[in-house]
């Protein structure tokens, strides 16, 4: 008998599809990793989609679909309702997924799982959202009226950085429109999805209406160009939404691709400096900065600059970054190790170029997760709009600064960014504000508040390079979206009434 202990290897859990109702691995033997950020390690595997498996799920989704959308308004929104009440009661659960495969803190994740509630919340009205219109005698014995049906199977595409909030952002409304929803979800933090899933069979939802099929590129693909999926919703980077709405496009689908933004914060020298710089400070590191709607680039006027810079580097300098899990921490690190070197990248390059370095967060280490993928809170300032650090959506913990002399100079930087995501102002004043909102090319603006993302029953988008497609996210827009319209006119003439038919051209 051996005296020797041997270590047990134990193998990574693995990641699998949801089609049909039902866990599976699928037909493909390729797998990637997915690491827990705050420790550098691989703690699970998740099975990567082939075309066929893309297949099995459309055609799952359009079995169900011949069922689901002759069920009762009344119906689905019970289910809605049930599968609301089933996410309230797992948000400690949701969040615990996310922060392990993402690294966002706790509290961060459980604020991103109640952003999502909203959107569910708001599609449990989905008997009013459908209402339809009607028009009485528009011509003798003739009335016209509307009314909105689902497109079929649907899709949606979605990131890394909220993998529970941007998916929610679509299945909801999709689901009670009478739609069905394949779900291609980032493969790097790809198990809320899992309980997502089992959440809507447990609130009755047929199993097929909602599936999941995890993947990288050949997925997307074959996603997009799949002639069983109606239409496509997608959030990333803006090559990314791009290339989706392009290909997507020529197969002949709906599409909506949110892309990636370049946020600007406009502080003038009325606003209050402190209130300001606490809330771009929250708006800028809150997880980690790898938010769309994260303020990324500061402009600050005139005299506002010297104080405003000297007090985001204080606020900057005490947050608390660890591992997510940690109470005490107010930001975790960034999702993979390739995110964090990128981002120290950007610090060197905007260095080079000529940006003053005011906090410098590369080569943080984090006591007992050393091998963690953190990066402390950066900040650089004088940046000049021609620096690479400002261009590109670095999307990590790093905040730039530009100067400008007047409003109208800071409102013409925001327009030349090929970026129109979001924007916000801080200032005392309702005519620089009233100003800064009627002139800016961007399609969500704050007054005073640094991340205006609507709330559920508006709609979210941005514009240029920031939105490929005419439709925005959730809200009436998303009704319209995953809806077609039928127009019609009906005439119901007594028998014995006689209707002269002539060759001319209709009219009242």
């Amino acid at each position: 008998m051996s005296t020797t202990n041997e270590a047990r290897v134990v193998e990574p859990r693995t990641v699998e599809h949801w089609i049909g109702g039902a866990s599976t691995p699928g037909g493909s033997s390729r797998r990637g990793p997915v690491w827990n950020p705050a420790t550098g390690a691989r703690q699970a595997d998740v099975v990567l989609g082939s075309a066929a498996d893309v297949d099995l799920a459309v055609a799952t989704a359009t079995k169900a679909f011949t069922a689901w959308q002759d069920v009762p308004l009344t119906r689905r929104a019970k289910i809605l309702f049930a599968f609301r009440e089933l996410v309230n009661a797992h948000v400690d659960d949701l969040a615990r997924i996310v922060t392990a495969e993402h690294g966002k803190v706790v509290s961060d994740a459980k604020g991103e799982v109640q952003r999502g509630l909203e959107v569910v919340e708001f599609a449990c009205g989905i008997p009013h959202l459908l209402k339809g219109e009607f028009s009485d005698q528009v011509s003798t014995g003739v009335d016209a009226y509307s009314f909105r049906q689902p497109l079929g199977a649907v899709a949606g595409i979605t990131p890394f950085n909220f993998p529970v909030m941007v998916p929610m952002w679509m299945h909801p409304i999709a689901i009670a429109c009478g739609n069905t929803f394949v779900l291609k979800p980032s493969e790097r933090d790809p198990s809320a999805s899992t309980l997502v899933a089992e959440l809507w069979q447990r609130a009755g939802l047929p199993d097929g209406v909602f599936n999941v099929v995890h993947g990288d590129k050949e997925a997307v693909d074959a996603v997009l160009d799949h002639p069983g999926i109606s239409a496509v919703s997608f959030v990333g980077s803006t090559p990314i939404a791009r290339y989706v709405h392009e290909r997507a496009s020529r197969a002949g689908k709906r599409v909506q691709a949110l892309g990636g933004a370049k946020n600007h914060a406009v502080v003038l020298p009325d606003a209050d400096l402190d209130f300001a710089a606490d809330h771009i400070t929250a708006a800028a590191y809150g997880s980690a900065g790898q938010r769309c709607m994260a303020i990324s680039a500061v402009v600050a006027v005139g005299e506002a600059g010297d104080v405003l810079v000297d007090k985001l580097r204080e606020r900057a300098a005490a947050i608390q970054v660890g591992p997510g899990v940690d109470d005490a921490a107010e930001m975790g690190p960034v999702v993979t190790r390739q995110a964090q070197e990128r981002v120290a990248a950007y610090v060197e390059n905007g260095t080079e170029e000529g940006a003053t370095v005011v906090l410098d967060g590369r080569g943080l280490r984090v006591a007992g997760h050393e091998d963690g993928f953190f990066v402390g809170p950066c900040l650089l300032d004088r940046v000049d709009p021609a620096m690479k650090v400002y261009q590109d959506e670095v999307f990590g913990p790093l905040l730039v600064v530009l100067r400008a002399d007047t409003l109208d100079d800071a409102i013409g930087l925001v327009n030349a960014s090929p970026y129109g995501n979001g924007t916000a102002v801080f200032t005392g004043s309702g005519e620089a504000a009233r100003t800064f909102q009627r002139s800016v090319t961007v399609g969500m603006i704050g007054i005073n508040v640094p991340i205006p993302v609507p709330m559920a029953f508006y709609s979210f988008g941005g514009w240029k390079d920031s939105l490929f497609g005419d439709r925005h996210v959730h809200g009436s827009e998303g009704v319209g979206f995953y809806t077609r319209a039928k127009a019609v006119t009906a005439r119901w003439p007594h028998i014995e009434q006689v209707v002269d038919a002539t060759l001319h051209f209709p009219s009242t």
